[in-house]
């Protein structure tokens, strides 16, 4: 489990697959809908709190290795990722997880960590190309 509770005052602390960059997550229940806020220094990105569960849920049903594929909004996501899944409309959110326009991206680099931390998932640590998959 990730140091931290996952609240705004005790947030989960976690890295980034290669391990190069650390980030805090935490819930915020209170939004609407309710959310996962992500910080990454400065910049705050917020991501539907249903993700944990509905990303965990489709890589279940997917079954192997999926590469996570994390990258910035406005760039396309490579067919078959987690960022594409994350972005598609055909998830249960019909669109994008990511809550902050101009900051939707990036689902691919910063879900696959907390799930990992939350004993769902197994993700890869490589210098590049890593991959998730269900526990």
């Amino acid at each position: 489990m990730a140091p931290g509770t996952g609240t705004k005052d005790d947030p989960w602390v976690l890295k980034t697959a290669p391990g190069t960059s650390e980030y805090t997550m935490y819930r915020d229940d209170a939004a609407d809908p309710a959310q996962i806020v992500c910080m990454v220094g400065s910049t705050k990105l917020t991501y539907d709190v249903r993700a944990i569960d509905e990303l965990h849920a489709m890589l279940k049903e997917h079954g192997d290795w999926m590469d996570l594929g994390g990258t910035d909004e406005q760039k396309a996501a490579p067919d078959g990722t987690v960022e594409a899944w994350g972005r598609s409309e055909s998830n249960p959110r019909g669109g994008w997880y990511g809550l902050r326009k101009g900051y939707r991206g990036r689902f691919g680099v910063y879900m696959p960590p907390l799930l990992e931390a939350l004993g769902l998932v197994e993700l890869t640590h490589d210098a590049k190309n890593n991959k998730v998959r269900a526990r």
